[in-house]
């Protein structure tokens, strides 16, 4: 799959959020990772489906953007319509979150966005076999969710690596996305690990130039997929 830059909003300007949003699409990110915490299943409290909703009613770029909902709330089906009727494209669950995760990841799909599964750094990755035939989008968190700019969990190498094997293993196309600390110095090895979308707060928000930051991560990408084919 191609790799996709995917900024989190968490990180950007909430008094010029849209126009943030507008830049860093222009800027060449390929998604926007819209992270919602609701200060009881993580420690913080950000954005509902209100403002992903003005989003999509913007006459810029951002109104048909593809948008990855990461719902670090519990319970997470009583939010799961909002977020479909805002707009959401996948709308990713922490199997903690959920009693019944089958009936989520159907909720989602019958709802018309693409489901995703999402580990913690102590999550063992055991119940995506279970899953994986209804998931189109598996997030590895590489930092404990609840804040940004935490640093890069480096254990997070392997897991990656396990679900890429499981990945292919199925056959099916599934996006295998990354959380946390990501930045252009990792963002090489976390490909060569197998991740394909890389979501990235304060690299990115927290940088002076929005597109040569995402201009170097593309840069270091494309080192690797080179290094790949070289090995080959």
């Amino acid at each position: 799959m191609e790799p996709w830059i995917a900024p989190s909003i968490l990180a950007a300007d909430f008094t010029r959020l849209g126009a943030e949003i507008d830049e860093v699409l222009s800027a060449g990110a390929d998604i926007i990772h819209f992270d919602v915490m609701d200060n009881h299943y993580v420690p913080n409290l950000s954005i509902g489906p209100l403002v992903l909703e003005s989003i999509r009613k913007s006459p810029n770029n951002r109104a048909n953007c593809p948008v990855d909902v990461h719902l670090m709330v519990k319970p997470a089906d009583r939010l799961i319509g909002d977020f479909l009727a805002a707009g959401a494209t996948f709308v990713s669950v922490h199997p903690e979150c959920t009693e019944h995760l089958h009936r989520t990841l159907h909720l989602i799909r019958e709802g018309g966005a693409k489901p995703g599964i999402v580990f913690n750094p102590a999550t063992p990755l055991t119940l995506l076999a279970d899953v994986i035939k209804l998931v189109d989008l598996v997030l590895i968190m590489s930092v404990n969710p609840g804040f940004g700019g935490q640093s890069f969990i480096e254990s997070s190498i392997q897991k990656l690596q396990t679900a890429r094997r499981l990945i292919d293993q199925s056959g099916r196309p599934i996006r295998l996305e990354v959380d946390g600390g990501i930045n252009p110095d990792n963002i090489a090895r976390v490909a060569a690990a197998g991740a394909d979308t890389f979501v990235a707060g304060s690299a990115i928000f927290a940088s002076h130039d929005y597109a040569a930051t995402i201009g170097e991560m593309r840069e270091a990408l494309e080192d690797t997929a080179n290094t790949s084919l070289d090995s080959t």
